[in-house]
């Protein structure tokens, strides 16, 4: 059918569009179908767990009703409030570092001409199971520095500023000239004389614990402008053999030992003891009382207890940081890339100091990816389950107890299902506020 326009030609009239269908069609009973494999997975792996765990947390160990019972439990154990607390310290401190480190190294990194392979390293260890973490760490945090490599660092930190003395378990003998100064230096019981050589006999060194550059221990000579002595390892292996006080062949002179004479309180002359335990002071040593400092005794320094109970959590935490840093890193680097170039000139320009650029306008921007950094690592933190079973010894794995290895030790070492239950109900209700601020702050971006 056509009509007359203006002009007086006829228009066509289109035939009426039929109704489409979409791919799936438009009945509803297709998309049920299509669902429905997804909502049985869902209902017998998500929904099945969480309403039976809530409905067991509510009988006892032999199965009986027992209400609140094993939710009380959670707040008067003192184990699993101590795994609280210590949620409570990674929920707080974890997240925060990882995403502070993270964004530090996002934006130095576009600084260098090498922030490409920096990135790579920092986020290697992603590429590393949490259970294989753990047992690189269980061998960094070793106590005995020639294992472990934290220890191994600060002793070398520290021995290059207090070297640890070669005789720690040093003491005079009963029949020794020596005796106890206080505060672990011994003294001669008389004064000394310019001429007569002193002997300072010390034993409790064993012999393959000397220094390297011990020498058969030698009688020292007379001087007579000079206080001689000798310094040694009063101590001969086998009945009968060597003379008390008396330096022998088959004993080992003290290298290095650090000998001081004492007048009225006062250091008059110091000096070391040579290779074979001989050492020579002035005449001003003369009268003067000899003596071996403390510093002679000092115990050597075998770095930090980490796996011990004080510092277990922290040393933890830093292997997680170890993994999950380069996490952060990466996800704040692609939200670094986006931020508007011409901002950050602007704001040089006006003056801004590149603190002041960051802290300003940087952050801000970025506020968006801090944040779903943050509360990602924060979820994943609240399951942390691997590093705290494989790290800490069997003294301090109380101490580093977290609610998902108490959740573990309940079910499967106590076979107390009501409390472990309770635990994960627990667990699920400490995630919803943050899944919950999760889908707000989503909303909100997706409104913008």
């Amino acid at each position: 059918m056509a009509s007359a326009n203006a002009g007086g030609t006829p228009d066509a009239v289109l035939p009426p569009v039929p109704n489409r269908k979409s791919v799936t069609g438009t009945r509803k009973g297709m998309a049920v179908l299509f669902l429905l494999p997804a909502l049985v997975l869902l209902g017998a792996l998500v929904l099945y767990p969480i309403g039976y765990s809530v409905f067991r947390s509510f009988f006892d160990k032999s199965g009986d009703f027992t209400a609140f019972g094993n939710y009380k439990t959670l707040f008067t154990d003192d184990t699993i409030l101590t795994a609280v607390k210590n949620n409570a310290i990674w929920v707080a401190v974890a997240p925060t570092l990882a995403t502070g480190l993270g964004l530090i190294f996002a934006v130095l990194t576009e600084r260098i001409r090498w922030g490409t392979a920096f990135k790579l390293v920092i986020f290697m260890p992603m590429a590393i199971s949490m259970l294989a973490a753990g047992i690189i760490f269980r061998l960094v945090y070793e106590s005995d520095p020639d294992r472990g490599v934290a220890n191994a660092v600060m002793v070398g930190v520290h021995d290059t500023f207090a070297e640890s003395s070669a005789f720690p378990q040093a003491h005079p003998s009963t029949e020794s000239p020596l005796k106890s100064a206080g505060g672990g230096a011994f003294i001669t019981r008389e004064p000394v004389s310019a001429g007569t050589p002193v002997v300072l006999p010390l034993t409790g060194v064993a012999p393959d614990n000397m220094p390297d550059g011990a020498e058969s221990a030698a009688a020292a000579k007379p001087d007579p402008d000079k206080v001689t002595g000798t310094a040694w390892q009063d101590f001969t292996r086998g009945e009968g053999r060597g003379k008390m006080n008396a330096p022998d062949k088959t004993e080992f002179g003290y290298a290095g030992i650090k000998v001081e004479a004492v007048k009225d309180g006062k250091v008059v002359a110091s000096t070391e003891a040579a290779g074979d335990g001989t050492f020579a002071l002035p005449e001003a040593a003369d009268g003067a009382q000899l003596r071996f400092p403390a510093s002679n005794f000092r115990e050597p320094y075998n770095g930090v207890d980490w796996l011990g109970p004080t510092l277990i959590t922290p040393a933890v935490i830093g292997s997680y940081l170890w993994i999950w840093v380069g996490f952060a890193m990466v996800l704040i680097a692609a939200g670094l890339a986006g931020v508007p170039r011409e901002l950050l000139e602007a704001a040089r320009v006006d003056g801004a100091n590149e603190w002041q650029v960051f802290r300003r306008i940087t952050v801000p921007i970025l506020a968006p990816v801090l944040a779903v950094v943050a509360v990602t690592l924060m979820i994943n933190v609240l399951k942390i389950f691997d590093l705290i079973f494989i790290i800490p010894p069997n003294s301090s794995k109380d101490d580093a107890n977290v609610l998902a290895l108490q959740l573990y030790n309940s079910a499967f070492l106590d076979k107390d299902a009501g409390v472990a239950s309770a635990i994960a109900v627990l667990l699920f209700l400490l995630v919803i506020p943050v899944m919950l601020f999760n889908v707000r702050r989503l909303r909100r971006e997706g409104r913008r």
